[in-house]
């Protein structure tokens, strides 16, 4: 599990939804969907310290930093190491916010001839970010 620590620092609410935007550091902010509100969610205040979690699997990666995409949440990052397995490849990453990793299938690590020290731009859909206290 991918874990970062960060800062609330906006809260839209629509409903029984809330759109949360988490500051890493300086330069990322990152979205979350989250099926609570302030008002059901004491956590849930701008400025209050979360952990934002995601799985490895999650990370879609992308060769292309100018890509038009739907995916909110995109972060620059350089392989560090690639292990590069039968059905299943785990990449490790430099990114903006720290360490990270990605997996994915074997066969898209060759298609898309990614090795270390490439620059990347690793996304993560909102509905696939959790945050904790």
């Amino acid at each position: 599990m991918n874990t970062f620590s960060g800062h609330i620092s906006d809260i839209q609410v629509n409903e029984s939804l809330s759109m949360v935007s988490v500051r890493i550091n300086e330069q990322v902010e990152l979205k979350t969907i989250v099926v609570e509100t302030p008002e059901t969610a004491s956590y849930l205040k701008i400025e209050n310290a979360v952990e934002v979690l995601f799985k490895e699997t999650e990370v879609i990666i992308s060769t292309e930093d100018t890509l038009s995409i739907s995916i909110q949440n995109k972060i620059k990052a350089t392989i560090k190491e690639v292990k590069k397995g039968v059905l299943l490849s785990k990449l490790l990453l430099n990114s903006e916010i720290g360490e990270m990793i990605a997996i994915l299938a074997t066969e898209v690590l060759d298609e898309l001839m990614l090795a270390e020290n490439q620059e990347v731009t690793a996304m993560i859909k909102v509905n696939e970010i959790m945050i904790s206290r």
